[in-house]
């Protein structure tokens, strides 16, 4: 009988700067994380901080996650949130 992989919620996280187009970004005193989604890979829509609109299916824009996650938060991914380039930028 073929081995199964365990669950990927009791797999150990993969590490968050994997891609390659992921920069660390030095921001209001903080280092972050930053990643350009491209038009063609978005897929989901979310909502940005920077303004509160909805960043909609298709469009270009910023994923963005503290290197060093927040006392009480097990890594950058459960604090990463999707910006419009624009309100990143102006951020």
């Amino acid at each position: 009988m073929a081995r199964r992989r365990p669950s990927k919620h009791l797999r150990t996280p993969r590490p968050l700067l994997a891609g390659t187009d992921t920069r660390r970004v030095s921001l209001r005193g903080r280092s972050w994380l930053v990643r350009t989604i491209r038009a063609g890979h978005s897929e989901k829509e979310y909502r940005c901080p920077g303004c509160d609109h909805v960043i909609p299916p298709g469009m270009a824009h910023v994923v963005a996650w503290p290197e060093v996650p927040p006392l009480g938060v097990g890594s950058g991914l459960d604090v990463r949130r999707h910006w419009h380039t624009y309100c990143w930028e102006r951020a």
